[in-house]
């Protein structure tokens, strides 16, 4: 047993160290991707509303000189050149018709753009980011674009950049510079699921559906959640969602890859521990032994006790620790010490602790006596009303105070030759031998009467509700009678609590019920 005990000791203290492990490491990448995400949105964010800012001042700035025709190129080539921010920049007429671009090569400037941020920008007539489309030049592209209003309002146009989802540009910079190389990636979608970011660049354009993770975070959401990926990968994931466009980042690791520093710190401490524990537990198996022999020459002395040699035997048995040696000394007391112990023992395992009224052991003892002498008894089921809320407002502690009260109170009210239990919880029942029904419930209105004008502090005035049931009853068993009790005390709750209900199979002529 000390072995045994030693072994799944040091067994459960290992896997709970995993397991504790396990969830800080867990708790804290979840934590980690979640404050990445939130940090790349918030980056995002920025940039977005820079390249929105450089939009708005070129517009101010062409369409204060909007009659300089060279203006659209030069305006055109400063916002492509200056940040890099966008991979080609546009000026086109309300018109839709090209005046001005970079880089040149586009060969665009004089043409009329029908593609869907083109079209957008012209309809809108407002600042906008694009949804991703297929451009003229036949490039995965977002749109950001900025209307041209002359000084009467008249609309002239719009200033505009593409960044090229596919090809490199400040954006992807912007994300891979943040890449953890620790297993984690990122990827950037937006309101209609369609990958704008991902490291492998093959599924950028690609539209994800049945993610819990996108879906939460196009909800404009932020958080973690541990999800299976589309390879069937657990994953550990944090989103946060942009304010300046409706997208979501999202970061995450794989949870194996969170672990793989766990199994070998494990593996390491598990190297660590097993010299020192092999040698605890032979120690212990030796020690175990030393104990143990005095004990085993106690117990073989035991079962010869009626034995006129038995106190010499239990003499000289070298008992040469405490705890033996009281040992030896309590047998050598008799078997009247132990008997008696044995009744007190048999007296407690009868009793209900916290209110000292007997228990279901004693009950089912009590209906055996009855049973075989087909003495005839009432069953009054006792439920205390609303004892939730006693102990909700006033603790447990109140709550056992209510039910030692409420055991009191049955105990004055009820006969010597009652037999009181509690059940269980708020639960009670009285078991009234040769009680009619009328009597039974003449006994039971009593108790609830005298329950609800005593006065209980702290909590005051408390309510029962009583189900009475009778045997015999039609030659039903004993389990049907106390089926029949709940079944009247469950009628006494749904009807409005605090009365006592008699099951109508027992109900007695006699019975007048006070008003």
């Amino acid at each position: 047993m000390a072995l045994s005990a030693s072994i799944v000791t040091f067994l459960n203290s290992f896997y709970s160290s995993y397991q504790v492990q396990k969830q800080q490491l867990q708790a804290e990448t979840l934590k980690s991707q979640s404050a990445y995400a939130a940090k790349l949105a918030s980056a995002t964010d920025l940039f977005l509303q820079s390249t929105q800012q450089q939009l708005a001042y070129s517009a101010k700035i062409i369409a204060k000189n909007f009659d300089n025709k060279a203006i659209f190129n030069q305006e055109a080539e400063r916002l492509k050149r200056q940040t890099d921010s966008f991979n080609s920049t546009v000026v086109v007429l309300a018109n839709g018709v090209v005046k001005g671009i970079s880089p040149k090569s586009l060969q665009l400037a004089g043409k009329k753009l029908q593609s869907d941020g083109a079209l957008q920008a012209l309809s809108f007539k407002e600042p906008m980011i694009s949804e991703p489309y297929i451009s003229a030049a036949n490039n995965l592209i977002i749109f950001i674009s900025h209307p041209l209003f002359a000084t009467d309002g008249r609309y002239l146009g719009y200033v505009g950049g593409s960044i090229y989802l596919k090809h490199a540009n400040i954006l992807h910079d912007l994300l891979q510079v943040h890449f953890h190389k620790d297993g984690s990636y990122l990827y950037v979608v937006d309101k209609s699921r369609r990958l704008l970011y991902h490291p492998d660049t093959s599924r950028i354009g690609e539209q994800v559906y049945n993610n819990a993770v996108i879906e939460a975070v196009l909800k404009y959401k932020s958080g973690t959640k541990q999800l299976i990926n589309s390879h069937n990968v657990v994953m550990l994931a944090g989103y946060a969602s942009l304010k300046a466009a409706p997208w979501g980042i999202i970061t995450q690791r794989s949870l194996e890859a969170t672990l793989e520093p766990l199994d070998g710190l494990m593996i390491n401490v598990l190297y660590r521990t097993l010299p020192i524990g092999l040698a605890t537990l032979l120690f212990i198996w030796l020690l175990a032994r030393l104990i143990a022999h005095p004990l085993r020459d106690l117990a073989q002395t035991a079962n010869a006790l009626d034995n006129p040699n038995a106190p010499q035997r239990l003499k000289i048995i070298k008992s040469w620790y405490f705890e033996s040696s009281e040992l030896r000394k309590a047998m050598l007391k008799g078997v009247g010490v132990f008997q008696n112990q044995i009744g007190v023992l048999r007296q407690e395992a009868q009793t209900d602790p916290l209110t000292g009224l007997h228990n279901r052991r004693s009950l089912d003892g009590f209906l055996e006596q009855l049973t075989t002498t087909e003495t005839s008894f009432a069953v009054l089921a006792i439920d205390i009303d609303f004892f939730k809320r006693v102990n909700d407002e006033y603790g447990h502690d109140i709550g056992d105070l209510v039910l030692q009260s409420l055991a009191k109170i049955i105990l004055d009210v009820t006969r010597s030759t009652d037999f009181v239990t509690r059940t269980g919880g708020e639960e009670f029942n009285v078991i009234s031998p040769n009680a009619t029904a009328s009597s039974a419930y003449v006994l039971a209105e009593r108790l609830r009467i005298q329950v609800s004008e005593t006065y209980i502090d702290p909590v005051g005035y408390i309510n029962v509700s009583v189900g009475i049931a009778g045997w015999p009853l039609k030659q039903l068993s004993i389990d049907d009678i106390f089926k029949l009790a709940d079944q009247a005390l469950y009628k006494a709750k749904r009807t409005g609590r605090n009365r006592s209900i008699l099951d109508s199979q027992y109900q007695d002529a006699e019975i007048k019920k006070p008003d």
